[in-house]
């Protein structure tokens, strides 16, 4: 067997968004794996729920397809997918399941996203960004087969708090919410419609944000508007208005509110509404709870007020088949599981899927024997398909087998250790391949983003703790005070103090795992993303125990951050207030406020479309590292967002990667390399002319 290396990124394929049809029998998911060095293949597969038969590709390989959902009756399939286009726009498409041709149902210039069927499969409703010219030329509906494109602002005005997200700029696009009706014509009064395409109806209107929408019955359609709250704008609002639109009326009416970052909703047909809500104050540093309101008896339920767990809402919340329980994911102590619970509040929750990473979740089939699937990660795979049916849990695919049998995967050990005030923190430790106990081996200490997250021993990072090792390093990570799935007292024990507390964790775990005798206490390494960046440069400012660190995409100073980033909110609830009231307690809790007093090298990586934490925090940490004698590099990567490490074109994740090893071996006893300043690009797939640019760059030096 070979050891696992940074190229092998290219190899790994990922699965995504479960849907079990309406039938139980199968499940349709999307399949994600590296197509060249700057894009993904990405298609629709279905799989049978019970485990008799292979998993068969559905859509053809012609562009990023996703989101596929299920028709009602279950003999269609409706996805979203760039196929067919020259732009990144996905269109919303619908394939019949029994074979032939996709349909494409719309031609809009925003996109389409967050789709849904009509009970009775007459209509699919989705939402949109389009901005107030497309609107009002109707340009929204239907660009007949026309080539558009919105002209970049020159200069670029800003009228908005937030005016740029997930690495674009927003240029006053605004989600609202569309129907296609396909068994409709268009009524030709579009911009140069196609009278024979489906019509397509937008909902909504203004400069608001109209989100997921979700049906009740067949002439109901609920979803989310931010509006202004007195003098609050909506970008500094967390305030969500749930609406119902009457199809058959045209009339809109508003049914109840939450709070959050985003809306997750689902409803059922007598009006029963289930979506998550985290209290308003101080909302970043609060847990998740699914709501239940009952519109005919104007009667809410919280029926997980007494679990002591975040909601995932990104993994989904949906109505079971029934209409009874209410289905969703929380993190707890590294494990991601799936949960239901009765809408009416008359039980505690109890878990379905447990024992690994699950990121979706979905439920479909007879009333009476739903079947419940997800994507899931174990310690020896990146992700699969897995069921529950009658009881059992099937695993449905294993997409990356064949890869897998040629490569060495460790099992992590888990570890619980006590950090001050007798807190129990969860970590764990992975060692190399042929690892000898009697061998001595360098230690890499990973530091998770949020700051509330969690992290488990696989999910995203699966394969950058699976290289660490296989590079010959023993790699620990943990849950420190701050991380979500311990309970809400866990998770704001950070509260006003990122650094300190976390560091207090971490460390805990650091020499604990230095105490054996395998790990070599001289030659530690560091590194993280995000909240894992600002701990790393917070933890070289504070101490010198480290030999080298990576710092990536990180908070270095909070008060720039504030002021650039789509989440200022993230200071106003974990940190209780804002640069212009505290200016001096956010400098002294930023890393940059001690970069003078950094020794250990530091690579600095950013990207250059992070507008989740933008750039500058990167140039000004590595500024102020280099103008202090501190070895140091700042690395930028191009068209990227915050998401690098995650969906990032493949040759820049296996290039971050790369350099990560590459620096931390610079500095190892353990690893026969010069220090990484001074390899120039030797050691970098970028720089070789293998096939996909994977050539040799991250073969072991020692």
């Amino acid at each position: 067997m070979t050891r696992i290396s940074a190229a092998d990124y290219h190899d790994v394929a990922q699965v995504e968004d479960p849907q079990v049809s309406p039938d139980g029998d199968r499940v349709a998911f999307v399949r994600k794996v590296p197509k060249d060095d700057e894009s993904y293949e990405q298609t629709v597969y279905l799989v049978p729920t019970d485990g008799t038969g292979e998993a068969r590709r559905f859509t053809v390989a012609e562009g990023v397809d996703s989101k596929p959902r299920w028709s009602p009756s279950g003999d269609r399939l409706a996805f979203v997918s760039t196929r067919g286009a020259d732009d990144d726009r996905p269109q919303l498409w619908v394939l019949p399941v029994s074979g032939g041709e996709a349909e494409r149902v719309t031609d809009v210039p925003g996109g389409v996203g967050n789709v849904a069927w009509s009970p009775d499969g007459s209509k699919i409703a989705f939402q949109q960004s389009t901005t107030a010219e497309e609107r009002e030329e109707r340009l929204d509906t239907n660009l007949g087969g026309e080539e558009y494109e919105r002209e970049t602002p020159d200069p670029r005005v800003v009228d908005r708090l937030v005016y740029r997200q997930h690495g674009r700029y927003k240029d006053g696009a605004e989600p609202h919410v569309y129907v296609v009706h396909l068994d409709e014509a268009g009524d030709g009064e579009d911009a140069e419609a196609d009278a024979d395409a489906p019509r397509v109806e937008r909902l909504t209107e203004g400069e608001y944000g109209h989100v997921s929408p979700a049906w009740g019955d067949n002439e109901t359609l609920y979803f989310g508007v931010k509006r202004h709250q007195g003098d609050t704008e909506p970008d500094d609002s967390v305030v969500i208005d749930i609406v119902a639109h009457d199809l058959s009326t045209g009339e809109t009416e508003d049914v109840t509110r939450t709070t959050a970052w985003g809306l997750a909703l689902d409803a059922t047909a007598d009006g029963r509404l289930a979506f998550g809500r985290t209290p308003e104050e101080r909302l970043s540093m609060r847990q998740s709870d699914v709501v239940v309101y009952d519109r005919k008896a104007d009667e809410e339920f919280v029926p997980t007020e007494n679990l002591d767990r975040d909601i995932a809402l990104q993994g989904g919340l949906s109505w079971g088949p029934s209409e009874e329980r209410v289905y969703f994911l929380t993190p707890d102590e590294g494990d991601y599981v799936a949960r239901r619970v009765p809408g009416d509040a008359s039980a505690d929750p109890d878990v379905l899927v447990g024992e690994g990473h699950a990121t979706s979740v979905s439920v479909g089939g007879p009333a009476d024997d739903s079947v419940v699937a997800v994507a899931k990660s174990e310690w020896d795979h990146r992700g699969d398909v897995f069921c529950l049916s009658e009881g059992e849990e099937r695993r449905l695919t294993s997409v990356n087998a064949d890869y897998l049998e040629r490569v060495e995967v460790r099992e992590p050990e888990e570890v619980r250790f006590e950090s001050e005030e007798g807190v129990e923190v969860q970590g764990w430790v992975l060692t190399p391949p042929e690892f000898d106990p009697e061998g001595t081996y360098p230690l890499v200490v990973e530091v998770h983003g949020g700051p509330h997250a969690m992290w488990s021993v696989t999910g995203t990072m699966w394969h950058e703790f699976q290289l660490m090792a296989a590079r010959g390093y023993v790699v620990f990570w943990s849950n420190p005070r701050g991380s979500t799935g311990y309970g809400e007292e866990f998770a704001t024990a950070i509260e006003r103090d990122w650094g300190e507390v976390t560091m207090t964790d971490v460390m805990a775990g650091v020499e604990l795992v230095c105490e054996r005798d395998y790990v070599d206490e001289e030659n530690v390494f560091l590194t993280g993303g995000s909240f894992g960046g600002f701990m790393t440069g917070w933890m070289v400012g504070e101490t010198d125990r480290f030999r080298g660190a990576v710092a990536q995409r990180g908070v270095y100073d909070l008060s720039s951050f504030y002021g650039s980033t789509d989440a200022f909110k993230l200071i106003e609830g974990d940190f209780d207030t804002t640069p212009w009231d505290e200016p001096e307690f956010l400098w002294e809790q930023s890393p940059v406020a001690h970069a003078a007093d950094v020794s250990t090298p530091t690579l600095v990586m950013h990207a250059e479309n992070d507008f989740r934490v933008p750039v500058n925090n990167g140039e000004m940490f590595y500024l102020f590292l280099r103008k202090n004698g501190v070895e140091t590099r700042l690395v930028r990567y191009p068209r990227e967002g915050h998401e690098l490490s995650r969906s990032g074109e493949p040759a820049h994740v296996v290039d971050r990667l790369e350099r990560t090893v590459r620096w931390f071996d610079g500095y190892s006893d353990h690893h026969d390399a010069p220090k990484a300043l001074e390899r120039g690009d030797d050691g970098l797939s970028a720089a070789n002319d293998g096939e996909d640019g994977r050539g040799d760059g991250d073969e072991s030096d020692d």
